[in-house]
C-alpha cells in the first residue's frame, strides 16, 4: 500500500534558525496579548530572518495577537512586500516605522511598537518619563523621544525617527505609543516590559501626593549598570520562564 503524501508545512521549508525566530516572535505576540498591551489588530512586532537577505517576519494583518502562530507569520522585504507564498497579507503602512529602524540598526533584529494605555498617557505628558522608580531608571538609561507627525505613513519621517532613536533601545513616540528594539524577541520584550511598567507606575504615582525624583547621580550610575541587568543575561533568564508560562496557558503559538 502506497503511503499518502504529506502536506509540506512552513517548518519543513525554512531553516532551523528561521523557525526558532518564528516561535520566539509568535511568543512575543502572545505575551503582548496576555499582558493586555495589544490594540486589537493594530501595532506590530517584527523580527529579521537569520541569513544574508534583509527579510523580516510580521503578523498577518487582521489576526488578533492571541491568535498568532509561528507558521502564520508572513515573510516580507524592507518594502513590506511578501517574499514567500502565504495565504495572509500584511499592512505595509504598519511596517513603516519598523523598516526604518531595521534598515538603520544592524542590532535591531526585533522591533516592537505598541499602543499601550499607560505608555500613551506618558507620551502625552510634556516631561515624558520621570525618574521616580527603579523601572524608570532602567528605561531612562537608554531612552529616546520622537515627536508626533501624524499617522506613520510618511516615508519622509523615517530619517527623523531613526535620528531620534540613535543607539537607544527604548523610545517614547509622543502622543502615540512606545517602541523598543533588541537583538532578539526576548530583549525587545523585556525592554518593553520595563518601559510600560515604568509608565504605569508613573501614572499611578501621579494620582497620589508629591513625587520624589531619584537623584541625577544615581541615574548616571544606573546607566553604567543597565547592560548587565536588562540585556543578554536578563533576557536569557526571563524568556524561558515566559515561554513556560505560555506553554501552560496555550502552546499553540509554536504551531
Amino acid at each position: 500500500m502506497t503511503a499518502s503524501p504529506q502536506t509540506s508545512t512552513i517548518r519543513d521549508r525554512v531553516s532551523a534558525e528561521e523557525w526558532q525566530t518564528r516561535v520566539d516572535l509568535a511568543a512575543a505576540y502572545r505575551l503582548v496579548a496576555l499582558y493586555g498591551w495589544d490594540d486589537l489588530i493594530f501595532t506590530h512586532i517584527s523580527a529579521r530572518v537569520p541569513g544574508p537577505e534583509h527579510h523580516f517576519l510580521l503578523n498577518p494583518y487582521g489576526m488578533m495577537f492571541e491568535e498568532v502562530t509561528a507558521s502564520s507569520l508572513v515573510k516580507i522585504d524592507l518594502a513590506g512586500n511578501k517574499v514567500t507564498e502565504s495565504p495572509y497579507f500584511v499592512n505595509p503602512a504598519g511596517f513603516t516605522i519598523h523598516s526604518a529602524v531595521h534598515a538603520a540598526r544592524a542590532d535591531a533584529l526585533c522591533v516592537m511598537h505598541l499602543h499601550t494605555v499607560y505608555g500613551i498617557a506618558v507620551s502625552a505628558q510634556k516631561d515624558g518619563l520621570l525618574p521616580i522608580s527603579q523601572q524608570a531608571m532602567l528605561a531612562l538609561a537608554s531612552l529616546a523621544y520622537h515627536d508626533y507627525e501624524g499617522l506613520a505613513l510618511n516615508e519622509a519621517e523615517k530619517p527623523r525617527l531613526v535620528a531620534d532613536l540613535g543607539d537607544k533601545s527604548h523610545m517614547i513616540l509622543r502622543n502615540h505609543g512606545l517602541l523598543t528594539v533588541g537583538r532578539t524577541a526576548a530583549e525587545a520584550f523585556l525592554a518593553m516590559f520595563l518601559l510600560e511598567r515604568a509608565c504605569k507606575i508613573q501614572i499611578l504615582a501621579q494620582a497620589g501626593g508629591e513625587l520624589v525624583n531619584i537623584p541625577d547621580p544615581v541615574l548616571r550610575l544606573v546607566e553604567g549598570q543597565v547592560k548587565a541587568v536588562t540585556v543578554g543575561q536578563g533576557a536569557a533568564l526571563t524568556w524561558p520562564g515566559l515561554l513556560r508560562k505560555l506553554d501552560r496557558i496555550d502552546p499553540s503559538y509554536r504551531d
